[in-house]
């Protein structure tokens, strides 16, 4: 971690949060390709104790392996929901230091630590009403995704007190989201 009152800079974290259904994936998916090219804009892969699929693209570890590359310091943030462990890679770090952009889907629970550990820190949160991330759900047929009545729950106990500085309602047609995405990692919105 870096000393308290020196936070790294001078890049900007993008942090996408909501709950899971909202399309979060979908929308970074977009912008990822809209930004192809631009070296100055970075998605880090995750990591995470779950088998890959084809509706999230991330890198797998055991738990195990997972826990060690904490005390290693390999993450610069990590976090444990629905049973399972997540993980953004310390390589970051690097990138922001060099004034990249770095476009990350997190858990809403870690947003105080980023904007204590980075200077540049813009939260957009992706949304949609419940019955929507309901049907999302159940579309993906993932069974390490646990119940999803808890993933619903999850959405009122975790989004109180949100300090999000773009709200994404994610209902329409993917490319109004994405494009909004990409107007923030590209500075043509105001967070």
């Amino acid at each position: 971690m870096n000393p308290i009152g020196n936070p790294i800079g001078p890049g900007r974290l993008i942090l996408v949060v909501g709950p899971s259904g909202a399309g979060k994936d979908t929308l970074i998916a977009g912008a990822r390709t809209a930004c192809a090219g631009d070296g100055s804009v970075v998605f880090p892969r995750r990591v995470i104790t779950r088998a890959a699929t084809a509706a999230e693209d991330h890198d797998t570890a055991s738990e195990e392996t997972f826990r060690r590359a904490v005390a290693a310091g390999q993450f610069a943030l990590w976090w444990e929901a629905h049973g399972l462990c997540y993980g953004i890679p310390s390589a970051v770090d690097g990138d922001i230091s060099v004034g990249r952009r770095v476009v990350c889907n997190v858990s809403r629970t870690i947003i105080g630590l980023a904007r204590t550990r980075y200077a540049s820190v813009v939260v957009v949160s992706v949304t949609a009403p419940p019955h929507v991330l309901k049907a999302r759900l159940s579309s993906r047929g993932r069974a390490s995704d646990g119940s999803h009545a808890d993933r619903i729950a999850r959405v009122v106990a975790v989004g109180q007190g949100l300090d999000a500085d773009v709200v994404i309602d994610n209902v329409g047609a993917p490319e109004v989201g994405i494009g909004r995405l990409v107007a923030v990692i590209r500075d043509e919105v105001s967070a």
